[in-house]
């Protein structure tokens, strides 16, 4: 038995422990895990923010702004849920990263004296790091900003296709999605995606892989994680 890291780029490159597998194996993989572990889970209120920006036509950093139009989706979404009357407090969780010193500054700022858009009313706690070996959630949530990734840059859907469904909406327009002139053929999706999910991982969910049928056991391991989504509910 063979436990693996579901990271995108070497599931599709076939780097590291992925190198032993066949693309076609690899690329299954990414679209199971994508399909139970996200698109499935929408029946479940399984909600993706997303952010894609051009980096070149930015004079801000990108980072930033990523992180500052998430935040303020998230909690947007959080408020649409208080005003349904089933209020929840949400909280923010990323890959470990070098830039985590400015993003957790920018939640004490936003938290203290607001973000562009107004106040934050509906976050539990400041934006929390973890490394993505220790978490199911975190490689899902690298899946999909890959996914995103392929779509734009590379023209690519195969991914994002299995995913387009599970970004937020409120009414008619995409909550997730802003238009920017940043992109020549048009939408970008803005702030980058998390299904919710309460912090910790259910030790039934853990997901192990054999050597010789990756597809299978991702299959068998997301099944699971579903199973145990009423245990995993953001607050």
């Amino acid at each position: 038995m063979l436990s693996l890291e579901l990271h995108a780029s070497p599931m599709r490159s076939g780097k590291n422990e992925w190198r032993k597998f066949k693309r076609e194996e690899r690329e299954n993989a990414i679209v199971e895990a994508l399909s139970v572990g996200v698109a499935q889970q929408n029946r479940h209120n399984v909600r993706l923010f997303g952010a894609v920006i051009r980096k070149s036509d930015l004079p801000a950093d990108p980072a930033e702004t990523a992180f500052t139009q998430l935040y303020n989706r998230f909690d947007q979404f959080l408020r649409r849920l208080h005003l349904s009357g089933n209020t929840q407090r949400g909280i923010m969780i990323f890959d470990k990263t070098s830039i985590e010193p400015r993003i957790q500054t920018l939640a004490r700022e936003f938290k203290t004296s607001g973000h562009p858009w107004g106040h934050n009313r509906n976050y539990a706690e400041v934006p929390l790091f973890l490394d993505s070996k220790a978490s199911r959630l975190i490689q899902l949530a690298d899946l999909i900003a890959f996914a995103i990734f392929r779509h734009f840059e590379h023209r690519d859907s195969k991914y994002f296709d299995v995913i387009r469904h599970c970004f937020d909406e409120d009414g008619a327009s995409c909550m997730a999605c802003t238009f920017s002139s940043a992109m020549p053929d048009g939408p970008t999706i803005r702030a980058t995606g998390y299904p919710r999910f309460r912090i910790g991982y259910p030790k039934a969910c853990r997901m192990v892989v054999r050597k010789r049928t990756p597809r299978n056991n991702i299959r068998a391991g997301l099944k699971r994680l579903a199973k145990n989504s009423s245990h995993m509910t953001a607050r």
